[in-house]
């Protein structure tokens, strides 16, 4: 069956129900499963890769249980497709007492995994879409009362602006400002600036990213909300140049294996999990020879750039366009 994520509510852990939370926002994910588990004893975390390397010392698990144990929770974080098939072996064992929560990223329609719990008449799917400016503005106004910081709503927007839409990284912001603000020191736009600056290069390589998988109005949005100044234009370019060589490396196997997923999954060093589904885009649109063409432009770019530094903005901006709006070569 299918729940909003505001209805958890109505989740009772005791009646043995299996639940599958997917979705981008890791933040209120996080927070919903939290408060789930909170003062539950026996919790037990498993990465998807754990379980399916050792399925049977899984098992084994799932089956010992103490005398004192009444209920038992498994959490199993990251986990994709690969966890459908021993998902399913296990819920046709009936196990009493045993409560699974499998934490996702995005999964599509398509998903055989969303659509097991979906149509499930115990079990339940939970969607976590990103959140919504309003609503970031809401929990930041919230946070920041209940800890007596003075900011304008203005500031509050810039904060809200650099967090991607994940509460997770607007929290980790505010303890930012929060630990400043025990100075004593006044709280300014340029300090809140200075003070989430991290961001910045979550913003380059969220650019690159997303010109690399050829997603044009992304990386439009991207260049117009980030106020790059010259002295980024080379980390723009290296962050790049360095982004298409490891992709080239995998479209070389790609080209071998004709299998993306294993392409992806045997990545060294490893993809984090986050970024295998814009990977997988991001070999879908480039073959090897064009990616040696585009590493072989970004050395003349950046020559170009050093040249023409006062110009190096529009310079570097035109050139991710052209790249992110080139047909996709596989």
């Amino acid at each position: 069956m299918i729940i909003k994520n505001y209805e958890t509510d109505k989740i009772k852990l005791s009646s043995n129900q299996h639940l599958l939370f997917y979705g981008k926002n890791e933040g209120l994910k996080e927070e919903i499963i939290n408060n789930l588990i909170k003062n539950k004893k026996n919790i037990n975390k498993y990465e998807e890769k754990e379980i399916l390397v050792n399925f049977e010392a899984f098992v084994e698990n799932l089956l010992t249980r103490s005398l004192f144990e009444n209920e038992k929770i498994i959490l199993i974080r990251r986990s994709t497709e690969k966890i459908f098939k021993v998902i399913g072996e296990i819920f046709e064992k009936n196990l009493d007492g045993v409560t699974i929560i499998i934490e996702s990223e995005n999964l599509d329609k398509k998903s055989k995994l969303r659509s097991y719990f979906e149509k499930s008449k115990k079990n339940v799917a939970i969607a976590f879409y990103l959140d919504n400016e309003q609503t970031l503005s809401k929990i930041a106004h919230n946070i920041l009362n209940s800890k007596k910081i003075s900011i304008s709503p203005s500031n509050i927007n810039l904060i809200v602006n650099k967090c991607g839409g994940d509460r997770k990284n607007l929290i980790k912001e505010i303890e930012k400002i929060e630990f400043y603000s025990k100075s004593g020191k006044k709280i300014t736009q340029e300090n809140i600036a200075k003070l989430t600056n991290l961001n910045e290069n979550h913003s380059i390589a969220e650019l690159v990213d997303n010109c690399l998988a050829k997603n044009k109005n992304k990386t439009i949005y991207i260049l117009n909300e980030n106020n790059f100044a010259s002295e980024d234009c080379i980390l723009i370019i290296r962050t790049l140049l360095n982004k298409s060589k490891k992709i080239l490396k995998l479209s070389n196997q790609y080209k071998d294996n004709k299998d993306i997923n294993l392409t992806i999954s045997s990545a060294k060093p490893p993809i984090f999990w986050k970024d295998k589904e814009i990977t997988k885009q991001q070999l879908m649109k480039w073959n090897p020879d064009n990616l040696k063409e585009l590493i072989y432009k970004l050395n003349d770019i950046e020559l170009n750039i050093k040249k023409n530094i006062n110009n190096s903005v529009n310079l570097v901006s035109d050139f991710l366009l052209q790249q992110a709006s080139l047909k996709s070569n596989n």
